[in-house]
């Protein structure tokens, strides 16, 4: 998302086919002021939406996922004309994901927010003093998603918003307006969402930093590069506004030498190029074993090649477009800069002939840390292959960058691929797959060193919505009108604690035994 200045009231923001250059509609561009009105109908609908039963408010949902369901073959044109992925990749990782997301968590979200007692080990405590939590919704909370999954991406940080009482303003990407006012008509007429729900403002990202993390909004979810990340946590930090962001990624593949070499090769085909590689979680390093890194390269290579790059017109693609000029650009910059430092490519490397933001499927080796396709985010399709001799090397290899979203270890003997997954640093790291898991929504999907803080999805990812509210009741009888830690404090309450501290917590029977005639001689006023 880039920061733009401030356009006028009267601008718009074109929608573009990067298959075709094509403009396939527009959107106006929302002014400060209106982006401030709709901060402000969103916090006014606190006060009915977040009072809502749960019950009630999972209901809406369920019928926003019965018209999504309704609508889905307009939703998968429209996703794959604006974002360029083939129609199979919006149907798999877009829609499948939330419709599970909300059939599933709609009935699960009771029994996770359910009230908690906290059993009080402190005795007398757990016949006088009770203590409890309750999850209570935090407010208006603005979800800013990105263009690579334009429907799943703020779907998911939406529908917990949602479900757990809160009110959402929403600020798509300025790259797939189109599919952002699908999410806002599946909500609010296919889930019939109450006014000020969930507002959508269409806006530069200059006004979403200055009006979207500041009060009244108490929690801001981001999706994004970690630039802009970094950039939203700072202006989030000025008013101690909490923030879920979920940033770039620059994934490890470790391929073993026991590992089934059709299977890996054909793993990193589909992580590396899935959605053309803009994905957080693609496969952007290899790290084989030198003994069989030869006919995994060769095989790597012979998959690229059957791969069919084309619109997403025909159900036969796929590979679409990059989504934007920019982004061709830097895959364009990545394979120059390894190419100038040693690099060889095997497959691919070009823009092909014709419209569109097309670039090949593109497989390099002889390539090193030192290298921007290593160490850079790229967000393309370039699978860039490096070899190692000992697992600590590969090991070593995987956490040598500044990113720890997703990794993956392939190998036969389970066991062992499992040893070296838990030494990698990564929020998941999967075992003979890659990248899939966002669409397992009863798991955590989250990000270690500059890949993001917090947590979607899972349980995790719902507290993430809610706020833990401690309540502590006393049941003493009312005839009791005092507690011993009150005033007046005196010599022997002061006996009796430092004692009572001796006895409850010393180890050691003899001076538990001490301890407890000193405090019954302080209770009875002999000591």
């Amino acid at each position: 998302m880039a920061y733009v200045r401030e356009a006028a009231q009267s601008a718009v923001i074109p929608s573009i086919n990067p298959a075709t250059l094509e403009e396939i509609g527009r959107v106006p561009l929302m002014s400060e002021t209106e982006v401030e009105s709709a901060v402000f109908r969103a916090l006014k609908a606190c006060q009915t939406w977040g009072r809502m039963p749960l019950a009630e408010r999972a209901e809406h949902l369920r019928q926003a996922n019965d018209y999504m369901l309704d609508h889905a073959d307009e939703l998968i044109e429209t996703i794959s004309k604006e974002q360029g992925k083939p129609r199979i990749e919006a149907l798999v990782a877009d829609l499948f994901t939330v419709a599970d997301l909300i059939a599933y968590w709609s009935k699960k979200a009771e029994e996770v927010l359910q009230p908690q007692d906290i059993p009080l080990h402190f005795l007398p405590f757990p016949k006088v003093k009770r203590s409890r939590l309750v999850y209570e919704p935090l407010g208006v909370v603005a979800v800013i998603s990105p263009w690579n999954f334009p429907f799943a991406l703020p779907m998911s940080g939406i529908v917990f918003a949602l479900l757990t009482g809160n009110t959402v303003v929403f600020k798509p990407a300025s790259d797939v307006p189109l599919v952002a006012q699908k999410i806002h008509e599946i909500l609010t007429r296919g889930g019939n969402l109450p006014e000020g729900a969930l507002e959508m403002v269409t806006t530069s990202g200059a006004t979403a930093q200055r009006v979207l993390c500041r009060p009244p909004i108490k929690k801001v979810v981001f999706t994004g590069s970690t630039e802009v990340g970094k950039r939203i946590m700072e202006a989030c930090g000025r008013h101690l506004i909490p923030v879920v962001l979920e940033l770039g990624g620059k994934d490890p593949m470790v391929v073993l030498d026991d590992v089934d070499l059709d299977l890996a090769a054909r793993g990193a085909v589909w992580g590396a190029f899935t959605n053309c590689g803009q994905v957080c979680a693609s496969i952007e390093r290899v790290y084989v074993h030198k003994k069989i890194a030869q006919p995994f390269i060769e095989k790597v290579v012979a998959e690229t090649k059957k791969m069919r790059v084309g619109a997403y017109t025909s159900n036969q693609v796929e590979m679409g477009p990059m989504v934007s000029e920019g982004q061709r650009q830097t895959v364009e910059d990545h394979v120059k800069d390894a190419v100038a430092k040693g690099a060889k490519i095997l497959h691919g490397g070009r823009r092909p002939e014709g419209k569109g933001y097309f670039y090949e499927p593109t497989v390099l080796t002889d390539v090193n840390h030192g290298m921007k396709c290593i160490r850079e985010e790229t967000f393309g399709p370039l699978l860039p292959i490096m070899t190692f001799e000992t697992e600590d090397e590969a090991v070593t290899l995987a956490n040598d960058s500044n990113y720890g979203l997703t990794a993956s270890v392939w190998g036969k003997d389970r066991k062992r691929a499992e040893a070296v997954a838990a030494r990698i640093d990564a929020g998941t790291v999967c075992v003979n797959d890659h990248a899939y898991t966002y669409g397992l929504t009863d798991t955590p999907w989250q990000g270690m060193k500059e890949s993001g803080l917090g947590a979607s999805h899972s349980r995790i990812g719902m507290m993430e919505f809610v706020y833990p509210k401690h309540l502590h009741l006393d049941y003493l009888p009312n005839w009791i009108r005092t507690r011993p830690w009150w005033y007046p404090y005196d010599a022997k309450k002061f006996a009796i604690f430092k004692n009572g501290m001796q006895l409850l917590f010393r180890r050691g029977a003899r001076h538990r035994l001490s301890a407890l005639g000193r405090v019954v001689g302080a209770l009875s006023g002999k000591a």
